[in-house]
This record gives C-alpha cells, sequence and structure tokens, in this order.
C-alpha cells in the first residue's frame, strides 16, 4: 500500500496489521487486526506525527521515501509513549539524524526510559504552538487518554485533529477513511475500544471535549492512530463519546454466567425468558466461550449486568474471575447489576459476583440468587421471576 494522501501535503505513512488479533497483554482481542496510523506533513519545515510498532517500522520508512527523503524530517511529534506509536522513532531518527522529538515532559520521562536514547527533546504543553511555514500545530495535553504522557496535536489551517488513541478503532482494512468502510463495523469497533480501553477515564473524556469546545477549535477531520481517519462526520464519534462516557444505555441485559454441569445454565437461560417477557433486550453469555472483550463492548450500551456462576472453593468458577476483574478495572457508569448461581455442599459464588460488581461501581438492585445443586420446577420458576423483576429495576 503506498503512502495515502490525507490533505494537501499531509499523508498516511503508517501500516496496517491484518494479522494481529490480541491487545494489550491478550485482554482486548482485536478480530479485524488494527492499524498503526503516522501522518507526514510537509511545509518549510517538514514533521511526522507518531511512528508505528517498531516490527512495522521498515513499511512506515519506504512510505515516506515515496513522499520525501527521510533526512530532510525536521520534526517528529511524539503524542503518547506506548510503544504501537513510537516504536519507530529509533529508526527514523538514523536517516533524520537532525530531527527534534516533541511531547510533553511525561512523554520526554517515558520515551528515555523505554529507549535509552540521547535525543533532541522538545518539552511542550498546552497551548503551545510549532510553526512549520503554511501550518502550525498546537498541542493539547490529554492525560489519562489513556497514558498520563497523551497528548493531541492539531492544524487550525485544516482545522484536523490528531489525537492519537482518542476516537480510534482496532480496524485493518484497505480504506483509510470512515466513507471507505462499512459504518456498522466501525461504530462497533469504535465502542469496543472505548469499553475496553477509555471507560475508566469517562469523567476526563467528558471534561476534554468540554476543554476542546471552549478553545473554539473547529474539527473538520478526526485522524486517530488506530483504525480510519473520520472525514465525512467526524462529530459522530464526537457524540458518540459524550454518549458513552455519560453512561448513557437502552433498556438491553447482559446475562454472562459460567456453570459446571449445567445448573448456573439453566437457571440463566430462566432469567433470560423473564428478562423478554417485559420487553427487555436480552443477551446471553457463557464463560469462556464468549470473549471477553466483546462482552464489554456490549455493556457500554446496556442498562443492567446479571451475573452467574457455579460454586467452587467456596468462591466462583475460576472462568469468570477474569471478567469481574476487567469490571472492576473499567468501572462501568450507570450500570445496575445483580449476582445468582448454584451450589452443592457450599455457597459463596454469589456474595463473591456481588463483592465484585460493588466494587466495579455498579448498583445492586436484587439480593442474589443461589440454588442447591440442580434447580427443580419452582426455582426454574423463582429464577424467571428473577429476570421480571430485574427487568422492572432498569
Amino acid at each position: 500500500m503506498p503512502p495515502v494522501k490525507v490533505l494537501e501535503d499531509i499523508y498516511w505513512v503508517g501500516a496496517v496489521d491484518w494479522n494481529i488479533r490480541n491487545f494489550h497483554g491478550f485482554t482486548y482481542t482485536t478480530h479485524r487486526g488494527t492499524t498503526y496510523n503516522a501522518y507526514l506533513i510537509l511545509d518549510e519545515k517538514i514533521a511526522l506525527v507518531d511512528t508505528v510498532y517498531g516490527p512495522f517500522a521498515g513499511e512506515m520508512m519506504e512510505r515516506i521515501k515515496e513522499v520525501v527523503d527521510p533526512a530532510k524530517i525536521d520534526y517528529i511529534i511524539a503524542n503518547h509513549v506506548e510503544t504501537d506509536h513510537s516504536g519507530a522513532i529509533a529508526e527514523v531518527l538514523k536517516h533524520a539524524s537532525r530531527a527534534k522529538v516533541i511531547g510533553t515532559a511525561r512523554c520526554k520521562a517515558g520515551l528515555e526510559k523505554h529507549y535509552f536514547g540521547n535525543w533532541d527533546f522538545q518539552v511542550v504543553k498546552t497551548g503551545d504552538e510549532l510553526n512549520l511555514g503554511s501550518r502550525t500545530l498546537k498541542f493539547i495535553e490529554a492525560p489519562m487518554l489513556h497514558w498520563p504522557d497523551s497528548m493531541f496535536t492539531y492544524i487550525e489551517k485544516d482545522a484536523l485533529l490528531l489525537p492519537n488513541d482518542a476516537f480510534g478503532q482496532h480496524l485493518a482494512s484497505s480504506g483509510r477513511f470512515d466513507d471507505e468502510v462499512d459504518e456498522a463495523v466501525l461504530m462497533a469497533e469504535a465502542a469496543k475500544y472505548y469499553a475496553n480501553i477509555l471507560w475508566p477515564f469517562s469523567t476526563l473524556i467528558l471534561r476534554k471535549i468540554e476543554e476542546i469546545q471552549k478553545l473554539g477549535l473547529k474539527i473538520n477531520m478526526i485522524a486517530p492512530s488506530h483504525g480510519v481517519i473520520w472525514r465525512k462526520d467526524p462529530m459522530k464519534i464526537v457524540q458518540a463519546y459524550i454518549s458513552w462516557a455519560k453512561g448513557e444505555a437502552k433498556r438491553k441485559v447482559l446475562v454472562v454466567y459460567d456453570t459446571m454441569w449445567g445448573s448456573t445454565e439453566k437457571m440463566a437461560k430462566a432469567m433470560v425468558e423473564g428478562l423478554r417477557s417485559e420487553g427487555v433486550e436480552v443477551m446471553l453469555f457463557r464463560l469462556p466461550c464468549s470473549d471477553r472483550s466483546d462482552v464489554v463492548k456490549e455493556l457500554l450500551d446496556a442498562r443492567g449486568l446479571v451475573v452467574g456462576s457455579g460454586t467452587i472453593n467456596n468462591g466462583i468458577l475460576p472462568t469468570v474471575a477474569p471478567f469481574l476483574e476487567d469490571l472492576v478495572g473499567l468501572k462501568p457508569r450507570g450500570k445496575v447489576a445483580a449476582a445468582f448461581g448454584s451450589y452443592g455442599w457450599g455457597g459463596g459464588a454469589v456474595k463473591h459476583i456481588e463483592e465484585s460488581l460493588t466494587k466495579a461501581g455498579m448498583k445492586l438492585v436484587l439480593p442474589g440468587l443461589s440454588v442447591n445443586w440442580v434447580p427443580n420446577k419452582e426455582e426454574l420458576q423463582r429464577s424467571f421471576e428473577f429476570g421480571k423483576e430485574f427487568a422492572k429495576k432498569l
């Protein structure tokens, strides 16, 4: 794939990773691959905004060479330290030995610790600008979106926002723009990206969007560092982020469980029918048959969550534990929840689930439901009624 013209004298020179299927230490499945986006800006001074994951440095350098001699690059803008965006900086500097690296103070510290390079570095903060000639880059610090070092770069001339990991998606495609891919797939991957990476920072996201609005920055295009570029309707993803960050949801419930010998599963299916009888949209997931990061994505626009497990060693099945740990870390906003499960000679699973749900910031709206051994007809009816009652609590 050759470099792609984004705007006049601005080129995408990143890389498409068609084959990656796991991200962030196997906590996030990337069924559709990803991209590492880097943007080359030609002016009186030449700037490269972000780089790519180290193994793709050669691809990026070949694309840069198709546009300009890399030795002419004056600046490397490092919006984020994480290695999927900074991994090729050292390779670029081999070709562009006079280039200055630009980033926040935390970015400088992070890059030095990652790469041990004695680079010419300029620290910038919100409001600082870098004039390239006909274009001026404006920098906006964005700490914890999603690392402490994160920064946005804005080009007023083009109303172009380069926000690194914000507004991105893990999506490999032959198209580089939102109007070149399936919109339903695009928004699904954007939602999954938000839910699994940015959800814990929702309050900060709302503040940052408000800050940008107060700065009066016009935005005609958003070019993130993963996935496609938003040019058709960049405000679509901004409005989606506002909705997700506020915890807006619909009458939708996830029933998530695992079962040892089928008893908890019988309860789960009865609850699904109870929920459906009240006109609620329901999705049923068995762990680990269902991918955790996909389940988290579906929780983004759901109002309620019911989690179940059989009991083992006075606690939950080990297959359920990682999902609950995800919830504690992500802290989904505005969700109501409940727990259920079966047990043999001793209980414990329901209590453990309730503790985790509470720790994740969810509101328990029903006492947990436990069944000894295999649920009989009456207990299955109780499970059905449990679903009905939970639906009324939404």
